[in-house]
């Protein structure tokens, strides 16, 4: 770094400590408020996101994608769209992922070229850089709804059909335990978050995430993060610990934010220890495709195939599978399956509701998953 860019870093990072603090006057409009745009547009540029700033702020934006100065992306629900935001060059570009990976407390330089974090305000971070990332840095930011939707919202936003918030109603008032499915982008986090503000108030709920990113309207939340290492290596705390630790914080409800590794063999184990209603999302394809998408989980933590089906078959009633449609980027709650054991002892998904435009249809699992309501 030359000596002009260190001694404008140091003036930003003034700027930024005194802008932080924010003193409004008694009576009067705040800082933010009374600035010029110009003014403003640095202050976006010394404390938010820079030019990528106003469409985070933006009503209805879930994802900004940055592949390049010049090609920025945004996701206001309806899928992703050119954005006009341009940046200088690549420089200016590495520089934003930097400072906003120091914001979150990461590292992101030649040496380590990529971050996965979450922002002071909660946005989820995913930066790459090169030569890991050819040709330009990479930015993926996801923008998490400090409120989470409620049921009357879902169903006008066409994520469940009419008549399906009573039904969530049902199966968390029952205890049944379940698994939200789906691809990436496709509401998981969402319908969870609204789902467990469903729950009990007088009920405990205790969540574990890779990134915070659940927020349920619920009085009585505790909330576990995973911790990378630091720079020496050492000081990593992953899901599979704080699944330990959340069993002994008496939860009423076990929330494992994303089940994507060796934490699915302490989920599946807590579940079956008098853990009623816990639940959880999984990547997958299709709800069909789950059982095999743990069984592949659970076969790189060393759990035989039989063990994990027969630990799945007691544990997890139900999968909740959702999809983003290509046509119109709507996410939508495609159908509810059971999860049972066949002869062979492998776990199957039987459908039981599936999605249709004036509510969900019963299939052939409905009268099974009827009589656990």
């Amino acid at each position: 770094m030359t000596a002009p860019e260190h001694l404008l870093d140091r003036v930003r990072d003034r700027i930024a400590e005194e802008w932080s603090r924010d003193p409004a006057p008694t009576g009067g409009a705040g800082p933010a408020d009374r600035l010029p745009p110009a003014v403003g547009d640095l202050r976006d540029d010394l404390l938010g996101a820079g030019p990528l700033q106003p469409l985070l702020s933006a009503p209805g934006t879930t994802d900004v994608l940055v592949n390049g100065p010049s090609e920025v992306w945004v996701d206001r629900g309806r899928g992703l769209e050119r954005a006009a935001v341009r940046f200088p060059d690549t420089a200016a570009l590495r520089r934003l992922a930097q400072r906003l990976a120091c914001a979150a407390g990461r590292r992101l330089d030649d040496a380590r070229p990529w971050v996965d974090a979450r922002l002071p305000d909660g946005t989820r971070l995913h930066a790459v850089l090169p030569p890991i990332a050819v040709g330009s840095p990479h930015l993926s930011l996801r923008v998490v709804r400090h409120r989470p939707f409620t049921p009357a919202e879902l169903v006008a936003s066409d994520t469940l059909p009419p008549g399906g918030e009573h039904l969530l109603r049902a199966l968390l008032d029952a205890r049944l335990s379940f698994l939200i499915s789906g691809g990436t982008g496709s509401g998981k986090s969402t319908l969870l978050s609204c789902l467990l503000g469903l729950v009990d108030p007088r009920e405990r709920i205790v969540l574990v995430e890779d990134s915070a990113e659940l927020r349920p309207a619920h009085p009585h939340v505790v909330r576990l993060e995973t911790r990378p290492a630091n720079q020496e290596g050492v000081g990593r705390v992953g899901t599979t610990e704080l699944v330990r630790q959340a069993l002994r914080m008496r939860p009423d409800r076990l929330v494992v934010g994303e089940v994507r590794g060796a934490e699915v063999l302490d989920l599946l184990a807590a579940m079956n220890t008098g853990h009623e209603g816990g639940c959880g999302t999984v990547h997958a394809n299709a709800a069909d495709a789950v059982p095999a998408r743990l069984e592949a989980l659970a076969a790189a933590a060393g759990m035989p195939r039989s063990a994990l089906h027969s630990q799945l078959a007691a544990a997890v009633d139900l999968v909740l599978h959702l999809r983003r449609d290509p046509s119109d980027g709507r996410r939508r709650v495609t159908g509810i399956h059971l999860l049972e054991r066949g002869p062979d002892g492998l776990v199957r998904t039987a459908p039981a509701l599936r999605r249709a435009p004036d509510g969900f249809v019963r299939e052939a699992a409905w009268p099974r998953l009827e009589a656990r309501l």
